[in-house]
């Protein structure tokens, strides 16, 4: 199924009804790109109905079913591929994504993959180190947007962790750059609707390095509560993870990657995200403030 269109579309966006893909198209449609240019690809269509209202045409995709994907991408000049949410088998789930793009002629994959994923030892890296070779090896021109911390990754909990006055983790006093969902999705949307990204690879990452630390204690100026981080060991976090309910394999790839903030292989220096978005990257505070407000 997909939803009519006067205008043929020649940019994708892979999971365009999640947190990120919402922002890419809502930044695209910002920069000026038509609704009708747009493609949203989508399990549910449904859940799309507001893009589809604004004229973004929207088109059924799942990552686990290849044949909905060869007409999901017809037209299509360059895609986002946003990494899957669904655990199992990831690459694998990519890969069929990747396979439709060669074989449609997409003239641009953008992955978003981790932060440092050539370095990185974290087990959240192994996924995006195995997509990334696998779109390098496939003769299709890549962009690789490695994607850091999204401050949302603190301020999302804060309903559950706020009344008990702890951020619990094992990132030690490790510095990283987190930036809001808003600013990637910016990111992304310059590298889809501009050219020269071809075979590119981004560092993203907000201005300012900072601690989980100081994350909790401007949570804490802010809200007016008591909030502060306590510092557990991998092994105690995995536990605390699994106790709150966390299955236990996704608490163990959580509890390694506040273990690899510690490394500091969340940091960056590069300022490849600000040079993206055309202005500095929203600063702490003011992302904090503005996910307390809704």
């Amino acid at each position: 199924m997909t939803t009519s269109s006067t205008q043929a579309p020649t940019i994708a966006v892979t999971g365009a009804t999640g947190h990120l893909g919402r922002l890419v198209i809502h930044a695209l449609l910002d920069r000026g790109v038509p609704a009708g240019s747009v493609a949203a690809l989508v399990r549910d269509l449904a859940k799309a109905e507001d893009l589809a209202a604004r004229g973004v045409v929207v088109r059924h995709a799942d990552y686990h079913r290849p044949e909905t994907l060869a007409a999901a991408l017809e037209g299509i000049q360059s895609m986002l591929l946003i990494s899957s949410s669904d655990m199992d088998d990831r690459p694998g789930q990519h890969r069929n994504v990747i396979d439709a793009a060669r074989d449609a002629g997409v003239q641009l994959v953008a992955y978003t993959s981790i932060l440092n994923a050539g370095t990185s030892t974290m087990l959240l890296a192994a996924d995006h180190q195995a997509t990334e070779a696998y779109l390098r090896d496939s003769g299709v021109p890549y962009a690789l947007l490695r994607n850091g911390w999204y401050t949302e990754n603190y301020t999302g909990g804060l309903a559950q962790s706020l009344p008990h006055g702890a951020l619990l983790g094992a990132a030690q006093d490790g510095q990283f750059n987190p930036a809001p969902r808003r600013d990637y999705a910016e990111a992304a949307a310059a590298v889809l609707s501009t050219d020269g990204h071809a075979n590119a690879t981004y560092e993203l990452g907000g201005d300012q390095a900072v601690t989980v630390s100081q994350v909790a204690a401007e949570i804490s100026r802010q809200t007016g509560q008591p909030y502060a981080y306590v510092n557990q060991s991998v092994p105690e976090y995995t536990a605390t993870l699994t106790g709150f309910g966390v299955p236990a394999g996704f608490a163990a790839v959580l509890a390694d990657s506040d273990a690899g903030i510690a490394r500091g292989e969340l940091s960056t220096h590069s300022g490849d995200l600000s040079r993206l978005i055309g202005r500095p990257t929203t600063p702490l505070p003011d992302a904090i403030g503005a996910a307390l407000k809704g």
